[in-house]
């Protein structure tokens, strides 16, 4: 008997539009979403303040928080950073309540300015139309520049922070003496305060800068003649942030200041 010859089965696929090509597809579609929640991240970084941004850029120089156990004072250590802006918040608020309690300094209270900035924390004595703080055309302080001195060498002799004191007048030429101008008005009138406050207290070595700008740095940009150009400025730095920068203008150095009553009416 003949054995059975088995059937012939064809099979037959249906082509498709496509077709699987494996899991390649999935580790792209990961990467742009990887790269989508990057930009996000960046996104909502650039729109956050500096105390946040300070906090972030910290825990990627430091993610374990041991920079203090390592004995190391890294500028990225967001908890060290959180700490001195806090300091710095509450020297400010201080200062405030201070010069409020005191009825000579309470009238001159617009005339000074207390801001935090990423340098530190800024003091700014803005000068009067007739003298605030210095007398009229000298580098001589004042009765109500002294006082105020005097109160600000009291708190900031007991910080660890170094001190910058910049001094700045407005537009308007000193005189036409050739050998004494803004330039040496303003940085006589920033050693006179730097000379005071160590008077007081702050140490010989804390005070590590002081700049005289002249009229290179106008607080009012748009009327560089305002009495408000005229100011001092004392800068307690922060620890963690960057030395500032002169962008313009220059530096004169500590020299004589002239006579009580030079240029009378003047600066």
């Amino acid at each position: 008997m003949a054995a059975k010859t088995q059937p012939i089965v064809i099979v037959k696929k249906k082509g498709g539009h496509g077709g699987h090509h494996g899991g390649a597809w999935k580790v792209a579609y990961a990467d742009f979403v990887t790269a989508m929640m990057a930009l996000f991240i960046v996104l909502w970084l650039m729109s956050q303040s500096d105390k946040v941004k300070k906090a972030v850029a910290g825990y990627f120089n430091d993610p374990k928080g041991t920079a203090n156990l390592l004995g190391t004072t890294m500028a990225g250590n967001g908890v060290q950073v959180a700490q001195n802006d806090e300091a710095l918040k509450q020297l400010k608020e201080k200062l405030e309540k201070e010069i409020m309690a005191k009825k000579e300094l309470q009238k001159l209270s617009k005339q000074i300015e207390i801001t935090i900035t990423p340098e530190g924390l800024r003091i700014e004595l803005l000068e009067g139309k007739n003298g605030t703080f210095y007398e009229s055309g000298s580098a001589r302080l004042s009765d109500s520049g002294q006082e105020l001195l005097e109160l600000l060498a009291a708190e900031l002799k007991t910080l660890p922070n170094n001190l910058l004191i910049e001094g700045h007048t407005d537009a308007a030429q000193y005189s036409t003496n050739a050998n004494y101008s803004n330039w040496e008005l303003s940085a006589d009138r920033a050693n006179a305060a730097r000379r005071l406050l160590q008077r007081d207290g702050v140490r010989s070595d804390q005070v590590t800068q002081v700049r005289g700008y002249a009229d290179q740095m106008l607080r009012v940009k748009n009327n560089p003649f305002d009495p408000s150009n005229r100011r001092i400025s004392i800068l307690v730095k922060n620890d963690n942030g960057a030395p500032p920068e002169i962008k313009q203008g220059q530096v004169v150095g500590d020299g004589g200041a002239p006579a009580a009553g030079a240029a009378p009416g003047k600066k």
